[in-house]
């Protein structure tokens, strides 16, 4: 079950994303990963910093957490996000087991902004075959050999 929401964190958040912008390091998102009360991980948006389009401040601080607690999983923890995750980063907190995610401004203010999610919704409706990007299945057999390992494995950790 998931902690109060409590607006301090949210306020680093947002502070984060500020001073992100105000350095030039970045744009402006914030986030932060709390744990039993705690803050166990932050971080800033450094796409443009790190030429890597993943490091949204979102999967930034995730990362940070998950290293500080030594795990893959962020059960327990909750999310606190200058702005609404982005589609990316809302899989991201999913697939880390994130409690819950509690965020300052929406999508539609990231919009106005000039960061504009709604393409990628839309392109995940999307039969695949349908979407702009084209995309499609190849070596579908051969594939499933590393999954037949993984199933075989006596070494895999479920996640």
């Amino acid at each position: 079950m998931p902690e109060m929401p409590n607006p301090e964190f949210l306020r680093r958040a947002i502070a984060l994303a500020t001073q992100n912008v105000v350095r030039g390091e970045g744009g402006p998102f914030g986030a932060v990963v709390v744990r039993a009360g705690k803050i166990v991980g932050e971080g800033a948006n450094a796409v443009t910093a790190t030429n890597d389009p993943t490091a949204h401040g979102e999967i930034v601080a995730m990362r940070a957490a998950a290293q500080a607690l030594g795990t893959f999983t962020l059960a327990g923890c909750e999310l606190y996000s200058s702005c609404e995750p982005c589609p990316m980063c809302l899989a991201a907190a999913y697939w880390a087991r994130l409690d819950a995610i509690y965020y300052g401004a929406c999508a539609a203010d990231a919009a106005r902004a000039g960061f504009d999610d709604a393409i990628l919704y839309a392109e995940m409706r999307k039969d695949p075959a349908m979407r702009t990007m084209p995309s499609a299945q190849l070596l579908g057999e051969e594939a499933w050999a590393s999954f037949a390992a993984w199933l075989a494995s006596p070494n895999r950790v479920d996640y």
